[in-house]
């Protein structure tokens, strides 16, 4: 499905940091690339001006970046974890898992936009997170990885504030 159109569910803190980074490309960096572009457009031959040339592709960039990110705010539907009261995992869920070799993992499941598998935060499209689901404490589920079937025992669910 075009992600024009679905729905972007968020968490408060990703939407605020979508917000920030298109009030940064809009009224910030944009206006100095605008600028710089004008300047060096002043300075007659376009066709070997490198100023010019390299602004103009980073405003087509900007421009770029800028409509996907009003796109996804436009379809954000914000989803705030410490209002969720479930025994499940939903969304925004932080999960603690015991996985096959006996390594605790903790997975806090969010929106796509807001993915940092580093820090643990999984989209809740990720292969993992679906596998997760409405699964409770005590459940064992298991989920398709590149490297075969990966199984978790779900220790604890919670809901609390992301950042």
């Amino acid at each position: 499905m075009d992600t024009a159109y679905e729905k972007n569910y968020i968490t408060p803190s990703g939407l605020e940091k979508l917000r920030e980074e298109f009030r940064i490309l809009k009224y910030e960096e944009r206006p100095k690339v605008v600028e710089v572009v004008a300047w060096a457009a002043g300075n007659g031959d376009r066709s070997e001006n490198g100023d010019y040339i390299y602004g103009k592709k980073r405003l087509r960039e900007i421009d770029k970046r800028l409509r996907f990110l009003n796109k996804r705010l436009d379809n954000a539907e914000v989803v705030d974890p410490r209002k969720v009261v479930s025994e499940q995992i939903l969304f925004g869920a932080t999960v603690t898992l015991l996985d096959d070799d006996g390594v605790e993992k903790i997975y806090t499941i969010v929106g796509i936009d807001e993915t940092e598998v580093e820090r643990g935060k999984i989209s809740w499209k990720s292969p993992i997170a679906r596998a997760l689901f409405k699964a409770r404490v005590g459940d064992y589920v298991t989920f398709q990885a590149p490297q075969g079937e990966r199984g978790f025992e779900i220790l604890e669910v919670c809901y609390k504030a992301i950042d």
